[in-house]
């Protein structure tokens, strides 16, 4: 049950929205959203036990409930990198009077993890990390071409829906200035077209399963929107990091107890980030999900991480 939420004003003309649940005296931990730009799911909470965790949730910049939207038409995202989701976070655990806390992340929420982490060692107790990704070159490369010939008919779509005679390699460059075109039309079907792409790799079962219709059918249109612009703005400029830029840094993270989840299967955040993050991590764990992808809705992967975060506070 939420027990509070509320916005909260970090600079730039930007207001987080968040929430809290669980008990207020127990242990502090923060939800880091996928995407980036998904926003905060209510459905994270259930891998916390209420009663030993004070569970804070938010939605970063320009994503879910937050303000501005990125959905808005004038929408500006030039105040909105990792660097500025990092200085969110401390502006965050200082709102809620935490001296350390736990930080879950899935997906973009590791990369986002990894660099407060790394940052701010002195402030994170303990990190439960799913579906790992360091947004390295050649993992944006391997979502925008790499998988591409496992799901080919998907492809053909993602690749018809920018002007003929795009290059591959500026593919989320077309489709960030789609985002941004004046006809709103234009914006949907792009907003439409990418989310497909994004969403065909999501799942172990992605690849067999009989879909009726597309993922971004009954999905909001602000939602596609907001999020579309989102990830080509990060992913196009690498988030802001230098390649290999995590990696390089994960031995400040030394003696912060650290487990990451991942599925065998995962096609979007493939296990060869996680492993090469366990190896860099001194003392991290990597717990690997059997026939489970990307996504925590998988087989197993959801009694993982809620294994590893009752572990930590045992």
């Amino acid at each position: 049950m939420v027990r509070g939420s509320g916005w909260l004003a970090v600079g730039d003309g930007h207001d987080l929205y968040w929430e809290e649940s669980g008990h207020p005296d127990g242990v502090p931990a923060l939800i880091l959203h996928g995407g980036p730009g998904s926003g905060f799911s209510p459905a994270a909470r259930r891998f916390f036990d209420p009663t030993r965790y004070r569970i804070i949730g938010f939605d970063q910049r320009n994503a879910g409930r937050s303000r501005p939207s990125a959905a808005e038409p004038d929408a500006d995202l030039s105040a909105n990198t990792t660097q500025h989701l990092v200085a969110d976070i401390e502006r965050l655990r200082q709102h809620f009077g935490v001296e350390r806390w736990v930080l879950y992340g899935h997906s973009w929420g590791t990369t986002l993890g990894l660099a407060y982490a790394e940052a701010h060692p002195e402030r994170v107790r303990a990190v439960v990390f799913a579906g790992v990704t360091t947004t390295r070159r050649r993992e944006i490369d391997w979502l925008y071409r790499g998988v591409a010939p496992l799901f080919p008919l998907e492809w053909e779509r993602f690749v018809a829906g920018v002007p003929e005679g795009t290059a591959v390699e500026d593919l989320l460059s077309a489709y960030a200035r789609l985002l941004f075109d004046a006809d709103p039309e234009v914006r949907m079907r792009a907003a439409r077209d990418f989310h497909d792409w994004d969403n065909a790799s999501a799942s172990a079962s992605a690849s067999t399963m009989q879909r009726a219709g597309r993922p971004s059918d009954g999905v909001a249109p602000e939602h596609l929107l907001a999020r579309g612009r989102i990830v080509t703005h990060y992913f196009r400029n690498g988030a802001w990091l230098e390649d290999g830029q995590l990696l390089a840094g994960a031995h400040r993270l030394a003696g912060i107890d650290a487990v990451l989840v991942q599925g065998r299967l995962d096609l979007q955040g493939p296990l060869v980030t996680a492993v090469d993050l366990a190896r860099a991590w001194p003392g991290a764990r990597l717990v690997v999900v059997d026939n489970a992808g990307h996504s925590h809705a998988d087989a197993g992967m959801a009694d993982a991480i809620g294994a590893a975060l009752d572990e930590i506070v045992a």
